[in-house]
């Protein structure tokens, strides 16, 4: 079974990640409170990340890309850390299937 937002429901995988990138912004909070999260800023400063490299590069960057990316884009905070404390459950691909995005490539996006 799909999310419902806004009255339609989005087609999933076996994984319940989007088959298909939505980059609407109602749903986050959705997909969010299927995973026991809720969203703050720092969310969403992830979510559009994601968002932005989906759109760049085809596919969502790994773990370790992330962290380089925030700590240059962001520095002062320890990102490795903060990202898992974000989104707990593997913060490439939670944080990817949040911001509405298809299944990272390869085991935890990398």
């Amino acid at each position: 079974m799909g999310y419902v937002v806004n009255g339609e429901e989005l087609e999933v995988d076996d994984e319940n990640f989007l088959t298909e990138a939505n980059y609407s912004d109602d749903v986050p909070p959705v997909i969010a409170e299927a995973e026991g999260l809720k969203l703050n800023d720092e969310h969403w400063l992830v979510i559009n990340y994601m968002r932005e490299k989906y759109k760049e590069d085809g596919h969502t960057p790994n773990f370790r890309n992330m962290c380089k990316d925030f700590d240059e884009e962001h520095p002062g905070t320890d990102w490795k850390k903060r990202l898992y404390e974000l989104f707990p459950m593997q913060p490439n691909r939670q944080s990817a299937k949040v911001a509405g995005l298809p299944k990272p490539f390869g085991k935890g996006g990398y």
